[in-house]
């Protein structure tokens, strides 16, 4: 039993009652707890091997280091692992909790086996349906028990443009309230809007830098979100304005281009094999501003692949040592986000988290240590996941106050007309203008064309209550099977629901359903509800274990499957899978985006917007004679 108040969270008072006990421990002068005895330790600050190590514990932390034998005082309990190599727990620089679609007490347990101990959220998710709440969130399932630790970032993009509203709204009180009330806060989510950063007649450039000053004053990290950016001079302006990081880089080149300007450098599964083969083929010897970052990864693929553990794995591919991986999600985040009195090494004063690795090549974890117990052997988690009873205002937040129907949906045309133009965009439509077509009219309604691969999309405002629709036409991504939806409250990065669809009744059928779960997926075939998935927390996660969210979301597959889906073969098969599960990520309204289809709003009332210069067009448009 630890001989202090609270040390769950980190505030100052009780820190410095924290570290007065610490010290005595490690003089021997009080008791510790327990004490690990391991084969060998790394030591990530010196990136050194210690043989036949002890790691003294009193409460969560850690209050001596050292050989076997050679600590001065006692404890009750001793544990040996002399086949094992401990490491210490491994750190997420970014990442968002919400995209494994569990609730922190749940995605915690599903982690911590696999060695992440801690994680800096990049919270512009949540904070996107119930900013006011955004820190309470973060922190309950810490409190209720849950061993890992969560740092939270208060999202930049909130909401993401100045085009969009509704469940959150951040700026300069918010972010400095965020940064007193805690010192587990530790900086700024990523900033994105890049157009309102430097342009001083952006709609949001007061509120962005309104973030950044409040960082700035608490001392915080200001994160980037540099993507899409390889122009030198937009790179050194974005490290002029304070942005620390970016984890958007593609390729070898652009990482020592951004690199060069002193960006932390936060590498990404998808793309980190390649960098790091092209980095060391180009002589690249230190390392030590680089990390591993998820980023976004479901529970289903986190059950497959792996979590951090995942990404070291991935670069000892690529030709790095494991230590120098280890490193990467280990002392290198902890330094760049100013947390390594409390993560990142295994030394005194920091928290009791350590993996124990009984293959150090292949990163295969035996056993993890978090708040200084064991919690896992195996992939088997051996804890109890905390209960918690998530209230309304997580729970309720898809806000419809009425069954919406084929009506919300439609396009009307120029009375008389045969045809119009419409301004039509596809997934991922990074180009400078949006795809202008003539589509036919019937019926006085502007109507899709699936012979042409063109669809119908809508985005839904969950927030206000009136649930306001902005619709438009959609190249190469959805059901071609007559009467068939598919609708999620999952739309990066706003989060209100979107829709595709065949016909205005399947899609209008499709977010009904989602008024009824609140939140989740919902597919329609040929007019009837086949499948659903639940996220009834905010709309974007499920507060049960991963396994059954799996389950679940396999069963909507099966049901995907019976559907034909456009594809457009034009396009690369990992962005544009027939199934549109990555239109998830297609509603985001950040640089690189333009042209993007948002709720309807005053500065964008038919929701197309080019969200770098403020410009709006309509959806459709007579056709020239």
């Amino acid at each position: 039993m630890s001989a202090y108040r609270n040390d769950a969270l980190i505030n100052a008072a009780d820190e410095v009652v924290i570290r007065q006990h610490l010290a005595l421990v490690a003089l021997g002068k009080r008791p510790a707890d327990r004490i690990l005895r391991v084969g060998r330790l790394l030591d990530v600050n010196g990136r050194n091997w210690h043989a036949d190590q002890e790691v003294v514990i009193s409460g969560r932390r850690i209050a001596w280091v050292g050989p076997a034998g050679a600590y001065r005082g006692s404890a009750p309990k001793r544990i040996e692992e002399p086949g094992l190599s401990a490491v210490p727990g491994f750190g997420e620089v970014h990442k968002h909790i919400e995209s494994s679609h569990l609730t922190p007490e749940w995605e915690a347990a599903l982690t911590l086996p696999r060695g992440t101990t801690w994680t800096c959220e990049a919270s512009h998710e949540f904070s996107n349906v119930n900013g006011a709440r955004n820190l309470e969130f973060w922190l309950t399932a810490r409190l209720a028990g849950s061993p890992t630790k969560i740092f939270p970032l208060p999202g930049s993009a909130v909401p993401p443009t100045a085009y969009e509203w509704g469940g959150g709204h951040f700026g300069y009180e918010e972010q400095r309230s965020f940064l007193e009330a805690q010192l587990m806060t530790a900086g700024l989510d990523e900033v994105m809007d890049w157009p309102a950063v430097w342009n001083p007649d952006n709609p949001s450039h007061e509120r962005l830098w309104g973030m950044i000053r409040a960082t700035f004053e608490a001392r915080g990290v200001v994160e980037g979100h540099a993507a899409g950016m390889r122009d030198i001079a937009d790179i050194n302006a974005f490290a002029a304005a304070g942005m620390a990081s970016d984890h958007e880089a593609w390729t070898a080149e652009e990482v020592q281009d951004k690199l060069r300007r002193g960006l932390f450098m936060e590498l990404r599964p998808h793309s980190l094999k390649e960098i790091i083969a092209g980095l060391l083929a180009a002589g690249q010897q230190d390392w030590s501003q680089f990390a591993l970052c998820t980023d976004d990864r479901s529970c289903s693929d986190t059950m497959k692949l792996g979590a951090t553990d995942h990404n070291v794995r991935l670069a000892v591919e690529a030709g790095l040592t494991p230590e120098i991986a280890i490193q990467m999600v280990t002392i290198n985040p902890a330094r760049h986000m100013r947390l390594t009195p409390w993560v990142g090494s295994i030394a005194p004063g920091r928290f009791a988290d350590i993996v124990l690795l009984d293959d150090v090549g292949s990163i295969s974890v035996a056993k993890v240590w978090a708040d200084g117990r064991q919690v896992s052997e195996g992939t088997t988690y051996l804890e109890e996941v905390p209960t918690i009873t998530w209230p309304e205002w997580a729970t309720r937040t898809v806000n419809i106050e009425r069954d919406l129907t084929a009506a919300d949906f439609a396009i009307p045309a120029a009375a008389g007309s045969t045809t119009m133009c419409a301004a039509v965009l596809r997934p991922f439509h990074w180009a400078d203008e949006f795809i202008t077509m003539e589509l036919p009219v019937a019926d006085g309604e502007v109507q899709r064309a699936p012979d042409r691969n063109v669809t119908k999309f809508a985005i839904v405002d969950r927030f206000s209550g009136e649930g306001r629709t902005s619709r438009m036409f959609w190249l190469g991504t959805g059901p071609r099977t007559p009467e068939s939806a598919l609708a999620c409250s999952m739309g990066h990065d706003k989060h209100n629901i979107w829709v595709v669809g065949s016909s205005d009744a399947a899609m209008a059928k499709a977010v009904n359903a989602l008024r009824q779960t609140q939140g989740g997926w919902a597919l329609v075939r040929e007019g009837e509800l086949v499948a659903t998935v639940r996220y009834e927390v905010g709309g974007l996660m499920t507060c049960r274990p991963a396994a059954e969210l799996d389950q679940e979301m396999e069963a909507m597959y099966r049901e995907g499957e019976k559907i034909e889906w456009m594809y457009e073969p034009t396009f690369s098969p990992r962005w544009w899978p027939g199934f549109p599960e990555r239109l998830a990520f297609a509603t985001l309204t950040c640089a690189p985006w333009r042209w993007v289809l948002v709720a309807p709003s005053p500065l964008a009332p038919d929701g197309l917007v080019n969200v770098a210069t403020g410009e709006t067009h309509p959806v459709v448009w007579p056709s020239a004679d």
